[in-house]
């Protein structure tokens, strides 16, 4: 089977995020969405319908269904959606699911899970993660818990890969499980809530406070306080500080003691920059932290207002809050910001990125280009 996960025109209303990436290779849960559906069908061939300076690097495939890319599928869309004619396409009630013909057909089954806008990657995590959680321990054995632990709730609700280490840490799962990936450590004195995601090679540096639903992607280091979060792979976030109600892109960095607003003083709806309108726009969302691009870092004992937003590359520093929206290629903070020239920042992205014997790609190199025209 062919399948091309299309952004279905929302690409911009998953920025910064999806500034970087399709819709479809975003991560919540345990998974980014292609390799989901990867796992659900594991013969089929995953594909992207994007923007066209992003399809260099995230390709299509020649003559894939066309699938709802912020859809996240379940047992049954994946049955419907195998069983389509060739001239139909599965909706339910008036959001397209599947398809590549006109005949609408609606959906009957579970109902699945539909991201709308950004911040649902965090506020469906929950959601999101437990079924993730089933769908990769089903018939599996986890790695044996050390006795050092003391878990409140099933320990069944904790899986742990080869190669994860748990020591000395309180894992409560009555809230949701927990997932420990491959080579992934939890340091002693930390203590979670479940749900928690931690992909491959991830840790929670010592006497880690995590509330869910948090997802850790590959190869991210977090400490302190989070509270129902989204690091996409490669970010860290190693000492003190607080971040709730956030979405960290790849290859960020939160300098020490970094704080990041969740809630208004007057318990309102938050207000946040939208892509799409290129303002600010009222949300009905009590809760919203930090929303960080790609590659975008910031200095110690920085302080974040309710709902910013910061896009690709920019550094932020100071001693007071910066603006509620930090444009890509930025370098600055409350004192004001000069651009961030492109060759320094593709110079700074591959320091980062070497210390993990990695480099951007050629494919990256132009989106930073398209990013940052200057």
């Amino acid at each position: 089977m062919k399948i091309n996960l299309d952004d279905n025109a929302l690409h911009l209303r998953f920025a910064p995020l999806s500034l970087t990436r399709p819709v479809g290779n975003l991560r919540m849960g345990i998974f980014t969405n292609d390799e989901r559906w990867k796992i659900y069908l594991p013969e089929a061939e995953i594909g992207f319908l994007t923007e066209d300076y992003l399809s260099k690097k995230f390709k299509s495939i020649e003559n894939g269904i066309r699938v709802n890319a912020a859809l996240i599928p379940n047992e049954d869309v994946v049955a419907a959606i195998m069983h389509l004619d060739e001239n139909t396409a599965l909706y339910l009630n008036e959001i397209f699911l599947a398809g590549n013909g006109t005949q609408k057909i609606q959906f009957k089954g579970e109902a699945p899970v539909i991201l709308e806008n950004r911040w649902d990657l965090y506020q469906k995590n929950d959601a999101v993660l437990e079924a993730d959680f089933e769908l990769i321990s089903s018939g599996r054995k986890s790695q044996k818990l050390s006795k050092s632990n003391t878990v409140i709730g099933s320990s069944d609700m904790i899986f742990m890969e080869e190669g994860a280490k748990v020591e000395a840490s309180i894992l409560n799962t009555t809230m949701g499980p927990i997932y420990v990936g491959k080579d992934a450590e939890i340091m002693e004195g930390s203590i979670v809530r479940g749900p928690l995601a931690m992909c491959e090679h991830s840790a929670l540096k010592l006497g880690t406070k995590i509330y869910g639903a948090t997802t850790l992607g590959p190869h991210c280091k977090v400490g302190g306080e989070v509270n129902n979060s989204v690091f996409q792979a490669y970010s860290n976030k190693g000492h003190e500080g607080f971040v709730g109600n956030s979405l960290i892109g790849e290859w960020c960095n939160l300098g020490a003691d970094t704080n990041t607003s969740n809630l208004k003083n007057n318990y309102g709806n938050v207000s946040t920059y939208s892509y799409e309108t290129q303002k600010e726009e009222k949300t009905n969302i009590q809760f919203m932290g930090l929303t960080m691009g790609d590659h975008s870092k910031c200095g110690i004992n920085s302080m974040f207002n309710t709902a910013t937003v910061v896009g690709v590359s920019s550094n932020i520093y100071g001693a007071d809050f910066p603006p509620k929206f930090i444009p890509s290629f930025s370098w600055g903070g409350s004192a004001g910001f000069v651009p961030f020239k492109l060759d320094k920042a593709i110079e700074y992205a591959n320091n980062m990125m070497e210390r993990r014997g990695l480099k951007l790609s050629e494919e990256e190199v132009e989106i930073f280009v398209y990013l940052n025209p200057k």
